[in-house]
């Protein structure tokens, strides 16, 4: 927080005229600005709200000025007022697009040139309408990092009986930890918490940190906190793309810095539907050691007020950074920017602006956020974003040939039955030649059904005559499956290490 305090400060001091602070902590945001309008004695700190007009800031008795409850006539007294001061303006944004407001917010920037009068724009939705542009600077609040929170940590210590203020050095870092990514508020309530739950606040009571966490980011309704059972070894085939991950499960440790690996961006995994593209993709993380954090571009849309979508993005972006390291897992993205990089306005230009937006962040991100996206439809996604630069590398997941489709029979098998000796690998696998690895899973669920309906066990010949009685994907769709292939040969890197090239298979 304190590069943004100073950066604050110096614009407050070079006399910025109108500053825009996206925030959702109002009192963190005021209690900054409050200190900085202290290095100058003569300048005072005026607020402004829907509800009760412009008070002074401290003066929790003191009047509110007469009759600048309505947005214009509080922005005319801020311009009129001869004194220096700050004045900061809560959640303006309904009305910013209002003609007398957008009118008065120009006046009030040609008004305060040469003089010591700075306008700060408070919200946590960032809406500037195209007149005021060139004349705003916006500024981001960031959330807590580790020193306010373990100072906030030290507080609820402080109000424990002594015998509960013992913690370890390695019990408050996680403490702290767990606790990154939410907000001061937040934070607060989750100690008292753990203190209402347990009665004390140590090592052990991480999970619950962690527990009420998870639910403040299920609240969010972009970002979802995902809990995977299943290890990399229960995805079938796909050697080549295991290794490489493999290789980089410690690329985010304090070594990895030390050695001068750089931090890896992402990963993009295209192919064919139902191939392992998603479940690979949350295995990772249980490799890896790092939360999973699916992003739902889908909810981040918001057509109730102009410029909420960008809001919603940026907030859900900043949660994962402050949380981070942390793998950001945006599945299908093809249908979630499909069509972004056209010239479509169909949606007034939000999805240019989101995918632009996103973009942006891809390329100057500096948190360890791990971006692993998958796509079914590569000639869905924007060139922009297939550019060198955006991922680490993109492999293309294909149909398993014969000893992945003998790996995955096993898999499943044994998640089934742990004597799976009676069933013959070399003859299933040859029989589902062109499925995918999901449509054999779901021939055996239907053989189980089948045979479950009959109350006798499965065998053999239940899945044989399952997988017999389905088209795959394969020849249902053998355009769209030939197109993505064509393009991924001399364009991705093939996710299965058992053949230097791909395979071609006519159906």
């Amino acid at each position: 927080m304190a590069i943004v305090v100073h950066e604050l400060e110096v614009l407050i001091e070079a006399r910025y005229p109108l500053i825009y602070l996206l925030t959702s902590e109002e009192e963190r945001a005021e209690q900054a600005i409050a200190a900085i309008s202290q290095i100058e004695p003569t300048r005072r700190l005026f607020v402004w709200t829907l509800t009760h007009g412009i008070v002074e800031y401290g003066s929790a008795r003191a009047p509110a000025q007469h009759n600048t409850v309505s947005p214009q006539a509080a922005i005319e007294w801020v311009v009129r007022r001869g004194e220096p001061g700050i004045f900061i303006f809560k959640d303006l944004h309904p009305f910013i697009d209002l003609a007398p407001v957008k009118r008065w917010l120009r006046d009030a920037v040609a008004g305060f040139k040469g003089t010591d009068k700075v306008l700060v724009l408070m919200s946590p939705i960032q809406q500037i309408p195209t007149e005021l542009e060139k004349e705003v600077v916006v500024v981001e609040f960031p959330l807590p990092g580790p020193g306010e929170l373990n100072e906030l940590l030290n507080v609820h210590l402080s109000q424990a009986p002594d015998k509960l203020r013992i913690l370890s050095d390695a019990g408050r870092e996680k403490l702290v930890k767990a606790a990154l990514g939410l907000t001061k508020d937040e934070a607060d309530k989750v100690y008292r918490k753990a203190e209402v739950v347990s009665g004390r606040l140590t090592e052990a009571e991480v999970d619950i940190v962690l527990s009420e966490k998870k639910q403040i980011i299920k609240r969010n309704g972009i970002l979802e906190y995902l809990e995977f059972d299943d290890t990399i070894d229960s995805v079938g085939g796909l050697a080549e793309l295991k290794r490489w991950l493999t290789q980089r499960s410690d690329a985010f440790t304090e070594r990895a810095r030390q050695y001068g690996l750089p931090q890896p961006k992402g990963l993009l995994i295209l192919g064919v539907p139902g191939c392992g593209k998603s479940l690979i993709a949350k295995t990772t993380a249980r490799l890896w050691g790092l939360p999973l954090l699916r992003l739902d571009i889908g909810r981040v849309y918001d057509g109730s007020m102009v410029g909420r979508s960008e809001a919603n993005l940026r907030n859900a972006l900043r949660v994962a950074e402050s949380i981070s390291p942390v793998i950001l897992f945006i599945d299908e993205v093809d249908k979630a920017f499909a069509g972004a990089g056209g010239s479509s306005d169909s949606d007034g230009g939000t999805s240019m602006r989101i995918f632009g937006s996103f973009l942006t962040w891809m390329q100057e991100k500096t948190s360890p956020v791990f971006v692993m996206a998958t796509a079914n439809r590569v000639e869905r996604l924007p060139s922009e974003f297939l550019r060198k630069g955006r991922f680490d590398e993109i492999f293309f997941v294909d149909l398993p040939g014969d000893t992945e489709r003998r790996e995955i029979a096993r898999i499943h098998l044994g998640k089934r039955r742990a004597d799976t000796s009676g069933f013959d690998i070399a003859e299933l696998s040859s029989s589902c030649e062109g499925y995918s690895g999901a449509e054999i899973e779901q021939g055996l669920v239907a053989a189980m059904y089948g045979a479950f309906a009959q109350n006798r066990e499965f065998n053999q010949f239940d899945i044989l005559a399952a997988l017999k009685s389905t088209r795959p994907l394969s020849q249902t769709m053998t355009e769209q499956v030939s197109a993505l292939r064509n393009w991924a040969k001399q364009r991705a890197r093939p996710a299965d290490s058992m053949s230097a090239d791909y395979r071609r298979m006519e159906f």
